[in-house]
């Protein structure tokens, strides 16, 4: 517990604030994802960006985001519910859709031996937010 306290205080007040609407708002999109599906979830938060217009990447979003992924996965795993990637990708590619950004959202697969493994991830400019390296072969 002592460790934990160590990092919420190592966090700047911006970066406590931002974990806090992380876990919140991975705890709407658990909700959204049980009661209307993947499809109108998504659809309904792409709905929701607001009016904001549409801008390049500049040299310091990339960075900020691959910040906001690492932030969505530790709200992922120590939040209010464990959040499965899904939750978190599509939460990270709302945000920085707010901010005015054009991410990517990802769903692949990977075959390891017998078995199937599913994964969700966001992409900004080409690069994955938030993954040493993705294995996973996207859908087309």
């Amino acid at each position: 517990m002592l460790t934990g306290l160590r990092r919420w205080w190592a966090l700047s007040p911006g970066e406590r604030g931002l974990y806090l609407r992380l876990v919140v708002g991975l705890s709407v999109i658990h909700a959204l994802l049980a009661t209307m599906g993947y499809v109108r979830t998504q659809a309904m938060l792409l709905r929701h960006v607001g009016h904001v217009p549409k801008r390049s990447a500049i040299d310091s979003d990339l960075p900020s985001a691959q910040r906001l992924a690492a932030l969505a996965a530790i709200a992922g795993r120590r939040g209010l519910m464990s959040a499965t990637c899904l939750r978190q990708a599509l939460l990270v590619d709302w945000l920085l859709r707010r901010r005015g950004l054009d991410p990517v959202l990802q769903l692949g697969v990977r075959k390891r031996g017998e078995q199937f493994d599913a994964h969700a991830w966001v992409e900004l400019e080409g690069e994955a937010l938030g993954q040493a390296a993705v294995e996973h072969q996207p859908f087309s």
